[in-house]
């Protein structure tokens, strides 16, 4: 089963944003199954998570999820997302980044067979 892309492309941008002195964001949806950030800084179901390396500690961008450490009113907190529930990746700085279109992901095994089309 071939891995989805969203993380390979999540890794690069990230790489790209700290390279060029930017401050990668990361938009996550709070509803996906696995969340685990903060509760009190969820707004309308999303939060906005800054995973710069100088606000992050054991950041690990895995094809499954995004964790790290990282304080939160001054309080130390354990961060899990899974890639499915990350909706963008962006600079702080200038809003450069990717959307990532994760209402196409399968949940059934009928739904992740390739759909084949024959061309006249």
């Amino acid at each position: 089963m071939a891995s989805s892309v969203a993380p390979y492309l999540m890794r690069a941008y990230h790489q790209w944003m700290e390279d060029s002195g930017l401050t990668p964001h990361i938009l996550v949806d709070c509803s996906c199954s696995g969340v685990s950030v903060p509760e009190m800084f969820i707004q309308q179901g999303k939060i906005v998570l800054n995973i710069a390396t100088q606000a992050s500690s054991n950041l690990v961008i895995s094809n499954e999820s995004i964790s790290f450490k990282a304080r939160f009113d001054g309080k130390p907190q354990e961060v899990f997302v899974p890639c499915e529930a990350v909706l963008t990746i962006y600079a702080a700085e200038n809003g450069e980044g990717m959307f990532f279109d994760n209402d196409n992901i399968p949940t059934t095994e009928e739904e992740k067979k390739p759909i084949f089309t024959v061309l006249p």
